[in-house]
């Protein structure tokens, strides 16, 4: 099935078999989920490519893909067959037998990028743990380094969990969570000196730092990309020191940025590097990646009950293989292209409001003037009553991110209501 029958499908409204019993209701929905949110008042349904549908049948243009997640849209008919064929055969069972289909994943990766070995889990903030916990092993048995020290840069953003928003470098997720994991240390982004200062100051009289965690292009931190020489400068310090650089590519890797990975913008391979969001589509997965050199772990040093389980590992090599058999990373380099210069034109007729457009591929940036009122939640809220989905990337950074099969038409169509919404905020 096409996804252009899959979108006409789903533009018919649903039959009263597929409609829920009562009406959505927000309030009783509050009641029994925790508010770790600030939800934007509105309940999706159901979706088919780039768009959404909400419980009242209203369309968006979705720019959002579970934040930089659904690789191939919604409801892709490579993973509507991937999904019904490996939930018939066998969906789960434990890492202590072998898994075929997890094996068949690790080899598509391994084939596809700079890595010798993969380690699977179910989201970025476990990969990026995984990723850590090897670190410091290999700092203890290779480095013989007592209380290594990971350093991070200001901006970032490596998940949830204690350590992960630990090495996050924005106060603002660590506060209350006190006391924090030991062994991170933070510098600003894009600045190479800053690292060189640190690993100076830190390494004095004892060798301290083991590794670099950092983001090729900082997503949550604003849509920054990494300068070229700046990270060539970064591989070159950790070829000379044996520190680890190991990247996060959760948000950039799976051919978000035009290109598989991230790093292959930056002309430079990682020793370690993570993957989460794209890599399944929207069904949960992540995984960590290393060269063979720093894969240190040994059986039972880390593990994960769902991590690599038939059912993940079957949709998600189906999404690997549908990029590379629909020659999607061209659609991406052409579609972004097309997204910026749109963009680029909107802030040329509204340079009051908008400072700056951002980014790679299809994850993109439009920062907002710092000196007015006008916030990124604000755009993205006037922009769904036009009938696109934005999220935002701090209070001034407007983030897209749609689906990576996004065509032409749906490019226009949200530089349109994005015009719209900034028309309508500057009346």
């Amino acid at each position: 099935m096409s996804i252009e029958t899959l979108i006409e499908q789903a533009t018919i409204p649903p039959t009263s078999n597929s409609m829920s019993s009562s009406p959505f209701d927000p309030d009783s929905f509050n009641e029994a989920v925790m508010s770790t949110y600030a939800r934007f008042p509105l309940a999706l349904d159901r979706g088919a490519g780039c768009r959404v549908w909400d419980t009242q049948g209203r369309e968006y243009l979705d720019f959002v893909a579970g934040i930089a997640t659904c690789t191939l849209g919604h409801a892709h008919p490579a993973m509507v067959e991937a999904v019904t064929r490996q939930i018939q055969k066998l969906h789960h069972v434990s890492n202590l037998y072998y898994i075929p289909e997890q094996g068949q994943l690790a080899q598509w990766i391994v084939e596809h990028s700079c890595a010798d070995r993969v380690f699977f889990c179910n989201s970025g903030a476990e990969a990026n743990e995984a990723a850590i916990k090897l670190a410091r092993k290999y700092a203890h048995t290779v480095l013989e380094i007592d209380k290594p020290i990971i350093l991070t840069a200001n901006a970032s953003f490596h998940g949830r969990t204690l350590a992960t928003i630990t090495a996050t470098g924005q106060p603002k997720y660590q506060k209350y969570f006190d006391p924090l994991v030991p062994g991170f240390e933070y510098v600003p982004y894009n600045d190479v000196s800053a690292f060189e200062a640190a690993i100076s100051e830190l390494d004095e009289g004892d060798y301290r730092v083991a590794a670099i965690l950092i983001e090729p292009l900082q997503g949550e931190g604003g849509v920054r990309p990494g300068d070229l020489a700046y990270f060539q400068k970064l591989r070159r310090l950790c070829d000379e020191t044996g520190i680890l650089l190991m990247f996060d590519e959760v948000q950039v890797g799976m051919g978000r940025t035009g290109k598989l990975w991230g790093y292959e913008y930056l002309g430079v391979e990682p020793d370690i590097f993570t993957s989460a969001k794209g890599l399944g589509g929207g069904i949960p997965i992540g995984a960590m990646m290393s060269k063979k050199f720093c894969d240190v772990f040994q059986p039972g040093e880390h593990a994960s009950t769902f991590g690599g389980n038939p059912f993940v590992c079957g949709v998600a090599l189906a999404v690997c293989q549908t990029l590379e058999k629909e020659n999607i990373l061209q659609n991406v380099e052409t579609r972004g292209t097309q997204l910026r210069d749109g963009l680029n034109a909107i802030a040329a007729k509204y340079p009051h409001v908008i400072s700056e457009v951002r980014g790679w591929g299809l994850i993109n940036g439009m920062e907002l003037q710092a000196d007015i009122q006008i916030t990124a939640a604000d755009i993205v809220q006037v922009a769904i009553d036009q009938g696109l989905l934005l999220v935002p990337a701090g209070p001034k950074v407007v983030r897209f991110v749609p689906p990576l099969i996004v065509t032409e038409a749906e490019i226009n169509l949200a530089l349109q209501a994005v015009e719209q919404a900034i028309a309508s905020l500057t009346a």
